[in-house]
């Protein structure tokens, strides 16, 4: 069983380094073409089929890379990007210095943090392992397009290991847009 996760092309927020949330944003030129690239990248991969988050950019990534490769693609709702309510939009650096340590709380323990008026992490956490359930009982290698903050809690739970998210907004991380995941579905640590 191979999945992959891969996050959709690039949008504006991404380009300012924002947190996008449940908001939902159209590619940009270059998150085309890096969904052009996608395509031959998991075109190698052998899956037989996709879910998406319904939530845009995901959602016409995954179209367009099910079209493109003629596989099935399933829109499961509850791989609805993490609502992160009034941090929707903000800057990661503007959030770090106003709330510090919430933020580093939250992304090194989001089930213990809801953002201001958003989602709780918990119920969010809970909200991918029901997710997966079907999917991952129907087995086979499969491809889940999902944005941050959502991508990296799929794989934490996938991996068996507890939710992280200290890592899901470094610039650096970017370039990484197609990952492959060997699940150990073990109890998280």
């Amino acid at each position: 069983m191979a999945i992959l996760i891969i996050r959709p092309g690039e949008t504006d927020f991404d380009v300012q380094n924002r947190l996008q949330g449940s908001i939902n944003l159209p590619l940009t030129e270059q998150g085309d073409l890096e969904v052009d690239q996608l395509v031959n990248d998991v075109r190698t991969s052998h899956i037989d089929r996709i879910y998406s988050s319904p939530s845009e950019p995901a959602l016409s990534t995954a179209k367009r890379i099910a079209e493109q490769l003629d596989l099935p693609l399933k829109v499961l709702s509850s791989l609805e990007n993490v609502d992160l309510g009034l941090w929707q939009g903000l800057c990661v650096k503007e959030i770090r210095s106003k709330q510090p340590r919430v933020f580093k709380q939250w992304e090194e323990s989001p089930g213990s943090v809801c953002p201001p008026q958003g989602e709780d992490g918990a119920e969010a956490c809970q909200r991918v392992a029901q997710a997966l359930k079907k999917p991952l009982k129907k087995g086979g290698s499969f491809a889940i397009v999902a944005s941050e903050p959502l991508a990296s809690l799929i794989q934490c739970h996938l991996q068996g290991q507890q939710p992280d998210l200290s890592e899901s907004f470094a610039k650096e991380n970017r370039s990484t847009l197609c990952r492959q995941v060997d699940p150990t579905l073990s109890t998280p640590k």
